[in-house]
């Protein structure tokens, strides 16, 4: 229920600009509101820990490790992939 209430707390932080999507708005500042003030990517940190409690709650410690290492490889690609695109944004914003 807490993983929840952070992810509402994440939504509601990036309001409009919620999305699964990797987009980003030219000039738009980044948010620094909400759970933004302390994480870069605070929806990851509360998928990562989705992944790990859940199995971990039903007595599945195998599925949490394994399950957990798979996420990070995902998470790791598609961090990367949004900052780049923060990055181009950031500097299309200075041009």
């Amino acid at each position: 229920i807490l993983l929840q209430a952070v992810r509402l707390w994440v939504i509601a932080s990036l309001r409009s600009r919620w999305t699964t999507r990797v987009i980003v708005q030219p000039g738009a500042a980044p948010i620094v509101r909400g759970p933004y003030r302390w994480l870069r990517h605070p929806n990851y940190a509360v998928v990562a820990l989705e992944i790990a409690v859940v199995p971990l709650a039903l007595g599945l410690p195998l599925f949490a490790l394994v399950f957990s290492l798979a996420n990070a490889a995902l998470l790791a690609t598609r961090i990367r992939v949004e900052n780049r695109a923060l990055t181009w944004a950031a500097q299309r914003a200075g041009a």
